[in-house]
């Protein structure tokens, strides 16, 4: 319970700044601009404990994880960046896979995605019982059984926000899906870099979520056909 009440002001905050009162509109960008930047977490990135308690054969036995995934240059791994505030401008990315979450080997697979609202798939890779359920904060966003192996359910994410996904019976596990308002998203690579390009020219609230450590907030501004290099931003604890 601990762990989920500390959690859930990572959600909150992501939450009170994602949802717009407008649908996104799709119109041409005349000589948009472009963020470049980097996100980074200074010493020691944290980690936590995992006792799988039951499954041991196919869940694994006791680990440790990091909470906060850093490579080179104490870039982090797989943190969400959004523009705020955009109404209209560049088309969504073109159509592929439909998102997926997929429970393997009692993790998560991803860990952490961004999708514009709809459907996503939540699937069972494992011959083992699931239970995964997914929270808008403290507000139950899905919640399935999954007791075949190979099963697959879709569910709808109508609302913008970050959803923590959960195992009801195997309480260890823990993933995240980033639902956007706007198509002017990223997901940091492994070095912690990330770009957002075609932006309208204009002032913006950059926001950036790591699900351990919470969101923080820059103003930026961008200029037509230009690109702005975002000093490194630090993630703290």
């Amino acid at each position: 319970m601990r762990v989920f009440s500390t959690l859930s002001v990572a959600v909150g905050l992501f939450c009170s700044v994602s949802i717009s009162a407008n649908a996104y509109e799709v119109a041409p960008v005349s000589s948009g601009g472009k963020i470049k930047g980097t996100i980074i977490f200074n010493g020691e990135p944290p980690t936590r404990t995992v006792i799988p308690t039951k499954d041991q054969d196919v869940c694994g036995q006791a680990r440790k994880d990091p909470i906060v995934r850093v490579g080179a240059n104490k870039g982090v791994h797989e943190a969400v960046v959004v523009i705020q505030g955009i109404a209209k401008g560049k088309a969504w990315p073109a159509a592929g896979k439909k998102p997926q979450l997929d429970n393997k080997s009692c993790r998560f697979i991803p860990g952490v995605q961004v999708m514009q609202a709809g459907a996503i798939d939540i699937v069972n890779s494992d011959p083992v019982l699931h239970n995964t359920h997914g929270y808008y904060g403290r507000r139950t966003a899905f919640n399935l059984a999954l007791p075949n192996q190979g099963q697959r359910i879709e569910v709808e994410l109508k609302r913008p926000g970050a959803v923590m996904v959960d195992c009801d019976a195997h309480g260890w596990m823990l993933g995240w899906v980033y639902v956007v308002d706007n198509p002017y998203y990223a997901l940091t690579d492994e070095n912690g870099a990330f770009e957002i390009a075609d932006i309208p020219a204009g002032k913006y609230t950059l926001t950036i979520n790591q699900e351990h450590v919470g969101s923080i907030t820059r103003e930026v501004e961008v200029k037509a056909g230009e690109t702005l290099d975002v000093p490194p931003i630090e993630l703290k604890k």
